[in-house]
């Protein structure tokens, strides 16, 4: 999709079908925050997206979840793989609407932006702004490309410098491998035990 030339998309294809889409960016990043949210199941998060993003939920719910993905991604496919997370809405909220508001004068409060504006603005923020620094700070150490004084920055920042990785495991899983890492931890704390 072509911004400067092309409507802003206020429906997506489902199923051959043109379905109407919520489109302001509220909507998009009430989906986003969900899927960064570990106590969600990866179900729940999907039915997270179809509630904010359908008025009216498609017939065909795998090709909604599909189109609605496809709609976050700014109509693109998106990429199979992603690299390491940089940042975060939830954790981030604040960084990002200051930003906004420094490099565009834009109050998200306010503001009324399709998901697609959003996001065109959302990869223009400015350099300066506390947002990007963090969001630079973080590619760089997390690429090895930190200076000493960089890494001491990060470390200075605690809590606000890091971002956790999506866990997109279901409940099941998660409990498997909280049962496997409590098993590898007894048998430590025995092999421990059994050397003194």
């Amino acid at each position: 999709m072509n911004i400067l030339v092309q409507e802003l998309p206020e429906t997506v294809e489902v199923a051959g079908e043109a379905v109407p889409i919520r489109s302001d960016f509220r909507a998009a990043l009430r989906v986003m925050l969900a899927y960064e949210d570990p106590e969600l199941t990866p179900q729940e998060k999907q039915l997270v997206m179809l509630a904010n993003l359908y008025p009216e939920l498609p017939d065909d719910v795998g090709a909604a979840l599909e189109a609605g993905i496809r709609f976050l991604n700014g109509g693109e496919v998106g990429p199979d793989e992603d690299g390491p997370r940089l940042c975060s809405f939830s954790k981030d909220a604040n960084f990002i609407f200051s930003a906004f508001r420094q490099t565009h004068q834009i109050d998200l409060q306010a503001a009324e932006l399709h998901w697609f504006e959003f996001m065109a603005l959302f990869m223009d923020l400015g350099a300066e702004t506390t947002f990007c620094s963090l969001v630079g700070l973080r590619k760089r150490v997390k690429s090895g490309k930190a200076s000493k004084y960089e890494l001491q920055a990060a470390r200075d920042l605690g809590d606000v410098f890091r971002v956790p990785e999506i866990d997109n495991r279901s409940p099941e899983e998660r409990r498997q491998d909280d049962e496997f890492m409590k098993a590898v931890a007894e048998a430590k704390r025995r092999r421990a035990e059994a050397r003194q």
